[in-house]
């Protein structure tokens, strides 16, 4: 782990407690109220650190009767990568609160900074050990379908590093699953072309390749991941891997649908 930062460290504020932080970022985004970026004031703060942060909100949300169903992976595309500035990907988590069903409806003020992304998702069929090779990631999927994540930000604009991402769930804040399809019948996911329409206009278009060459690879990844986290993946559990084009700011009348080459289409609308 870094090194954290002490009360030496210049032009820096005093770094609060972990606990501290994670309770800053709760109320940030009950009351809707952006905060600053964590990195700007604690340069000492570790993705570990971040990570934690994030558990602790987490952990809080499950006291209050949220039940964890998941995980998303981000920043798995070069068009995510170079939108944000960050070269490597993030986890967070999806609980059951931020699920919907196609054809949902999305009110723009119940987030502060909101954006959307089209996604390749997996349900897992089996408990997967972790950390595993990209065969046995590919055996533990029982289903595959496309999804729609809602970003939002708890600080007070998107300029954020890989720390903040993380310690505000990966930005997590609503998805939109489709219907799936048993894995077996879509013979390559990396095929997948998925197209994305705002108001009937085509707005972006990508690959499941988009997502590391192939999204089982993200799957891979997240494996690799979580161990450090003290979690494994779970039956029943879903993932998304990633985004196949770069993030786009959500406004109010917008009639938003995604197609691909053999999973089911999605679609949602903003009011």
């Amino acid at each position: 782990m870094a090194k954290l930062l002490n009360s030496h460290v210049p032009h820096s504020e005093k770094r609060p407690s972990l606990a501290t932080l994670a309770g800053e970022l709760a109320d940030a985004s009950h009351f809707r109220t952006p905060v600053p970026p964590l990195a700007n004031r604690f340069p000492g703060l570790a993705l570990e650190d971040a990570y934690r942060i994030q558990r602790l909100n987490v952990a809080r949300r499950v006291s209050a009767g949220g039940r964890v169903v998941g995980h998303k992976i981000g920043l798995t595309s070069l068009a995510m990568q170079q939108q944000m500035g960050i070269h490597e990907p993030d986890s967070g988590f999806v609980l059951d609160e931020m699920i919907s069903p196609s054809g949902s409806r999305l009110s723009i003020a119940d987030f502060m900074s909101p954006r959307i992304e089209t996604e390749i998702a997996f349900r897992i069929g089996r408990d997967l050990n972790a950390p595993a090779d990209l065969r046995t990631v590919r055996s533990s999927v029982a289903e595959v379908f496309l999804a729609f994540e809602v970003l939002d930000t708890c600080f007070t604009d998107w300029n954020i590093t890989l720390v903040d991402s993380i310690a505000d769930n990966a930005a997590c804040a609503r998805v939109i699953t489709g219907t799936p399809v048993p894995v077996n019948d879509i013979e390559d996911v990396s095929a997948e072309r998925i197209t994305v329409s705002v108001n009937g206009q085509t707005l972006a278009t990508g690959y499941g390749r988009d997502i590391l060459g192939d999204p089982f690879k993200a799957l891979m990844w997240l494996t690799y991941r979580l161990p450090v986290l003290k979690i494994t993946l779970r039956a029943g559990d879903i993932v998304l891997a990633g985004s196949v084009h770069a993030s786009v700011p959500l406004t109010a009348d917008m009639d938003i649908r995604a197609t691909s080459t053999r999973l089911p289409a999605i679609r949602t609308h903003t009011v």
